[in-house]
């Protein structure tokens, strides 16, 4: 997660904000980063054969864009209805605490990297509920609109066996299902 400095609302400046749609794309520059102040966004690439590789999620507060990454392709895709601000380059100092971006991205990497694809997927919800969930009366509701297939790339496996654990998990109560979002139950 990155931290906004408080002395960034100290500067009497007007950032340019764009607002963009569900799984539109928020434009790179080599000289912007991008703070979300409403929504959330994944940041990816992918392979020579086409299969996508998802490399973060980032909300409220966090910082994106192409001169924090050394990866091509590079891709920011919204995974909500989202408000962003532009940080232009002589801002950068001000806006965020790098340490922290590079302590989220260590933590997700530890995630994909778990050998059971069970652990990848139960590790990752737990994640999520952590980023981007709220409290319910019957645990922690992950409030981003993520596809099976969604899932299925972050974690390197098949939507059809996302598909399965994820009934295996609401089978055994540890996930329940509201509207298109998932639950994490309380134990």
């Amino acid at each position: 997660m990155i931290v906004i400095s408080s002395n960034l609302s100290a500067f009497p400046i007007q950032l340019e904000q764009r607002t963009f749609k569900y799984r539109e794309e928020i434009p790179l520059r080599a000289n912007v980063l991008w703070r979300i102040e409403t929504g959330a966004v994944r940041t990816l690439t992918w392979n020579k054969e086409g299969t996508f590789i998802t490399t973060g999620f980032w909300g409220v507060g966090d910082v994106v864009g192409q001169p924090l990454s050394s990866i091509k392709p590079y891709r920011i895709e919204c995974l909500a209805k989202v408000e962003a601000s532009i940080l232009p380059s002589d801002r950068w100092y001000q806006a965020f605490d790098a340490v922290s971006h590079i302590r989220q991205a260590e933590e997700f990497l530890s995630i994909v990297q778990s050998q059971q694809v069970r652990d990848r997927l139960l590790q990752l919800l737990v994640w999520l509920s952590q980023k981007f969930g709220c409290e319910t009366e019957r645990g922690r509701l992950i409030e981003l609109r993520l596809t099976h297939q969604d899932l299925a790339e972050v974690i390197h496996t098949t939507r059809v066996t996302v598909t399965r654990l994820i009934n295996e998990l609401e089978r055994e109560q540890a996930i329940a299902r509201h509207q298109r979002h998932l639950i994490l139950l309380d134990s």
